[in-house]
């Protein structure tokens, strides 16, 4: 196989997988205020302040130790680390921790890069990148992605993540995804 033809079948997998995950369907119980919830956020998607730092991180070379980051590194990282630490406190990173204080909701909210990669976040999370996943790369095509009820392992809690483009302009540029509390939407 060449190389040509093993990238664009390795993409056309990717967009099967990703149109199959956004068929996916909120359990009924909690459809409607999930529906409710994801309108409410929407705006998150479009900020300036959220716009602004995904196109700043796009348009800046990683540092060595992201560029070699991987999701297996990153998972032994305490949260004490400077790598952590450093994502934990930027601007855009206090700004999602308000709006999660804000609202019970909200279990998680991070900010990926065009890359997949995370820039913000209001704790530390399970992967530092979702490259190749449903709910970066939905999001990166210009629509929400919804996953399925799960146990978070981060959090403790029963979770419903919902990916969702960041956009400049009508460009996705980046992903929002928030971890959503079943409890609360029940």
């Amino acid at each position: 196989m060449t190389a040509t033809y093993k990238k664009a079948t390795a993409a056309f997998f990717v967009v099967v997988i990703c149109a199959v995950a956004v068929s996916g369907q909120a359990p009924p119980a909690i459809k409607a205020k999930l529906d409710e919830k994801i309108r409410e956020l929407a705006a998150l998607s479009t900020e300036s302040g959220n716009c602004d730092a995904v196109k700043t991180y796009n348009a800046t070379p990683v540092s060595d130790e992201a560029a070699g980051m991987t999701n297996d590194k990153w998972h032994s990282l305490s949260v004490l680390d400077p790598l952590v630490r450093a994502t934990a406190k930027t601007p855009l990173s206090e700004y999602l921790k308000t709006k999660k204080t804000a609202d019970d909701t909200i279990a998680k909210i991070f900010v990926s890069g065009a890359d997949g990669s995370k820039l913000d976040f209001d704790a530390k999370t399970e992967h530092w990148t979702h490259k190749g996943m449903p709910k970066h790369e939905v999001p990166m095509s210009g629509q929400n992605w919804i996953g399925p009820v799960k146990l978070d392992d981060s959090t403790g809690q029963q979770l419903i993540q919902v990916g969702m483009p960041v956009l400049d302009g009508r460009k996705p540029i980046g992903s929002i995804v928030f971890g959503l509390r079943v409890d609360k939407l029940r």
